[in-house]
């Protein structure tokens, strides 16, 4: 059986193993819209990635260069589920799924924003 090796010491303090980047045309607009649906925190960089987070995570958002944008699906865990997707559709996203409550138990619903990313946002 091979051994996992410890990931708590491979990230900088205050970081996960795994952080996703998105690399999209106008990353400004994005942070923008993170900052307002999802209640974010952060600011647009245009000297390095731009480090947002949410809850207790941290994205890096950076404007598409010469290797062109790089979407995601991400899951977000939210507190107000149906008040983030008004948002979010407020803000130009398309809905892929409805706010509904889950079998296993989550409220959650889905939405494409406008750079192409999808967002799964789950309450427990």
């Amino acid at each position: 059986m091979v051994e996992a090796i410890r990931a708590d010491s491979l990230a900088p303090a205050g970081w996960h193993t795994v952080t996703p980047r998105i690399v999209v045309h106008n990353a400004s607009a994005l942070i923008e819209f993170l900052l307002y649906v999802f209640r974010a925190v952060g600011a647009h960089d245009s000297a390095s990635p731009s480090i947002i987070e949410m809850g207790d995570s941290k994205i890096m958002v950076s404007e598409a260069g010469p290797r062109g944008p790089r979407m995601a699906f991400l899951y977000v865990y939210v507190r107000d589920l149906d008040s983030t997707y008004r948002r979010a559709l407020e803000c130009g996203a398309t809905s892929i799924e409805e706010p509904f409550d889950t079998p296993y138990g989550d409220r959650r619903c889905m939405i494409e924003d406008k750079w192409g990313n999808t967002v799964a946002d789950r309450r427990p």
